[in-house]
């Protein structure tokens, strides 16, 4: 007996199983799968066996090919374990594959602090992975350490600043670039630098965020070219002078070595799932406080090499869904032919508000007992997510991404859930199954994206920044209103006066319900938006409003990923999911 409950060794069962899965995938050569995407061979630069960065200049090659159809999968407010939307979106792109279509996925990159914390890894599951998978997760190649190296610069260079009084003179008081680190450290949210001698700087305080929380992370999802870039990070703001006035990367002249830094890690990283259909992972920007989208470099290399890209928008359709939309579809130009849902049993009966989950522990056997009654109470937030996708003219298909303890009552009663009001869901069984589980999901998909959207942005530009934010708490989110703190209230004003009004706006607040209250399951109602604190970033083209008790450095749990994780004589990882 291991003496642990059934859920817990389901779990580590998987865990293990993924692990396995992924080791004895028989990879192809990368130039092989970079053909499928029409990408020449001069673009393709290998990065061991398996992986490869593509060069920008495979885009200028492409010109001339059809675009594909721009498909995004996004889901219903997930458990604190997620609900497979990488799993789906490259099962989809497996199924559609074996339809005989050229179909190609893109995903963000993983970030250390998920992956040695609560989450584990995001290369899929079981027959439906990207790999190789531990590279993924662990490192691959090395582009969240260039983006970490390129923030920390420009910190330096701002302390650097200070400490010789150089010009434009820095207010110590009025600095807004901090430091980043891809770990999760609770002890780094709040630090005093430049202790010690004179010579060690100007005391002051300081803080970490998370690698794939920073602005340069986001800028580089979003650039289009090594010269848009460098523009970009130009002008980051990273403070304000005595007068008031912003002062930016290039007043500073740290821009240019950013950009240096960054060279290598704008050029997509390209590999393959378990069924060779070409997997790009590009940029990590995280779900809940940056825009949580890969990057629009990636998508371009997708789109024009194949007859479908699917790409993965971080968390619920609230948040990465909705940034997808009015984010990265404005700067990027391109518009979404069709939409996916994904949605489990388990997260609808957690949304019932009956059962209690534990955010790194498995999910409770209570809640994996058949009971298709409470798959309709937590429909509530189905039907809401479904409707927040369709405020931007696209009507969704629903993905259950089925697991075993699932019950066919239970499926049967998404089913009908969607039905009455008029979205198909499909079954997929695509991560027991790989391609061949996900075939109907794949011509569901295939017929809405061949049916085409009416796709709207859920604002206009013009819209002054406040504005934007309450219409997405509010038609989105189902708020009844916004409370936006004094300070907050003065800083929309103040970047409204700066010209940075005609900005999208990303909301960071929990992943785990529609409000800013974790604890809030379902569709809440009666509520009102708490904003606290709003900032700029002017690089990326967003202003972002921190709500509730969201946080962009995490920290490490009581029983962390990272505790389990371990490497033998022979190079072999364990615990890595």
């Amino acid at each position: 007996m291991s003496g642990q409950s059934p859920a817990a060794e389901r779990h580590a069962s998987a865990v293990n199983d993924n692990l396995r899965i992924a080791r004895t995938a028989r990879l192809w050569p990368i130039e092989e799968i970079a053909h499928r995407l029409g990408v020449p061979g001069e673009a393709v630069e290998p990065y061991g066996r398996g992986i490869a960065k593509l060069d920008l200049s495979a885009i200028g090659a492409q010109v001339g090919q059809p675009r594909g159809r721009y498909v995004v999968v996004s889901a219903i407010t997930p458990t604190p374990l997620g609900e497979g939307k990488t799993t789906t979106a490259i099962g989809l792109t497996q199924g559609l594959q074996r339809l005989g279509h050229r179909a190609s996925v893109a995903l963000r990159q993983p970030s250390m602090g998920p992956t040695l914390g609560i989450k584990g890894g995001a290369a899929g599951g079981g027959h439906s992975q990207v790999v190789p998978m531990e590279r993924i997760n662990l490192h691959l190649t090395g582009d969240l350490h260039a983006v970490a190296a390129a923030h920390n610069l420009l910190a330096a260079m701002v302390d650097n600043h200070l400490h010789h009084r150089l010009e434009p003179q820095l207010d110590p008081q009025q600095i807004r670039w901090q430091r980043a680190i891809d770990i999760n450290d609770r002890a780094l949210r709040h630090i005093v630098l430049g202790l010690g001698e004179p010579v060690d700087g100007v005391p002051r305080q300081g803080s970490f965020e998370i690698t794939a929380a920073s602005e340069v992370m986001a800028i580089l999802a979003l650039a289009d070219s090594l010269a848009d870039l460098r523009q970009r990070l130009g002008r980051i703001v990273i403070g304000y002078d005595r007068d008031g006035q912003a002062v930016t990367a290039e007043q500073i002249h740290a821009a240019g070595a950013m950009a240096a830094l960054l060279k290598e890690a704008l050029k997509p990283n390209l590999l393959q799932t378990l069924e060779h259909a070409p997997a790009l992972i590009h940029a990590g920007p995280f779900g809940n406080i940056a825009h949580g989208n890969s990057s629009i470099v990636a998508d371009r290399i997708g789109l024009h090499g194949s007859d479908f890209l699917i790409t993965e928008a971080g968390f619920g359709a609230d948040m990465g869904a909705e940034r997808f939309f009015n984010i990265k579809c404005r700067v990027s130009g391109l518009t979404p032919d069709a939409a996916v849902l994904v949605a489990t049993v388990r997260a609808l009966k957690y949304h019932s508000g009956r059962h209690r989950v534990v955010p790194g522990k498995p999910l409770p056997d209570s809640l994996l007992a058949e009971n298709p009654q409470q798959v309709q109470e937590g429909g509530t937030n189905l039907l809401k997510q479904i409707d927040n996708i369709r405020a931007h003219g696209i009507t969704p298909v629903v993905a259950i991404n089925a697991f075993p303890s699932d019950h066919p009552s239970e499926h049967s009663a998404i089913i009908d859930l969607a039905a009455a009001v008029g979205v198909k869901a499909v079954v997929s069984s695509h991560v027991r199954d790989g391609g061949d589980g996900a075939l109907a999901l794949a011509e569901a998909v295939a017929e809405s994206a061949a049916a085409g959207a009416d796709f709207q942005y859920l604002y206009p530009d013009e819209l002054p920044l406040e504005a934007k934010i309450a219409r997405i708490a509010t038609r989105l989110y189902g708020a009844d209103d916004v409370a936006f703190s004094t300070t907050a209230r003065r800083q929309l004003e103040h970047y409204q006066q700066q010209g940075y009004g005609h900005f999208p706006v990303c909301i960071a607040k929990s992943h785990l319900s529609l409000s800013a209250d974790p604890t809030r399951l379902g569709a809440p109602e009666g509520w009102t938006l708490p904003v606290r604190e709003v900032r700029l970033s002017a690089g990326a083209g967003f202003v972002y409003a921190l709500c509730g008790d969201i946080r962009t450095l995490p920290g490490l749990g009581a029983d962390p990923a990272a505790a389990h994780i371990d490497i033998d004589e022979h190079g072999e990882i364990s615990g890595l999911f």
